[in-house]
């Protein structure tokens, strides 16, 4: 399954994507505002074992972000799959990213969750203090419905994700 955008496209991750997502998670740059990793490969093997089971059942998806020439940039993540709300996560980008790649990869995350699995709404959480994320989502309409000592809360519905895209149509074109 991959979901193509204008520069980038997700596709589910591989067990040879693995040490790609460990090394993204155990980056200082980039790991600033997620939860902690220990860089260990056996570990994630383990994780990845765990996961394409989970994976098959529908509970949770993992994927690559990458540029339409095929170079890894970044991984996103799909779980917490509620009767009524998809949750996402687990954002990174590297510096091979391309311009347009968070907004490509979030709508692309958005069209997988509402077109694909049928939710009409989302939830996720931001790190407080990542205030580039909080000022993107909350742009995009998302409504903070609650905060505890790490995180902030939001939800966004899907026609709040749709008038947001009609801002970008020409770059996400």
């Amino acid at each position: 399954m991959n979901l193509d955008a204008k520069t980038v496209r997700l596709r589910l991750i591989e067990k040879n994507d693995t040490q790609f997502a460990l090394s993204l998670r155990a980056n200082q740059q980039y790991n600033t505002y997620l939860s902690a990793v220990f860089p260990d490969v056996n570990a994630q093997a383990a994780w990845f074992k765990d996961y394409k089971k989970e994976e098959q059942q529908g509970l949770q998806y993992c994927f690559i972000i990458e540029r339409l020439d095929g170079l890894a940039c970044g991984t996103v993540r799909v779980f917490d799959l509620q009767p009524d709300s998809f949750c996402w996560g687990s954002w990174i980008l590297n510096q091979d990213k391309t311009l347009y790649a968070a907004i490509e990869s979030a709508f692309l995350v958005y069209r997988f969750g509402f077109k694909q699995l049928g939710y009409q709404q989302s939830h996720f959480a931001v790190m407080k203090g990542n205030e580039r994320v909080t000022s993107f989502h909350e742009k995009m309409g998302a409504k903070q419905i609650g905060e505890d000592a790490l995180d902030i809360f939001y939800t966004i519905d899907k026609d709040s994700v749709l008038r947001y895209k009609q801002r970008f149509s020409k770059i996400l074109a």
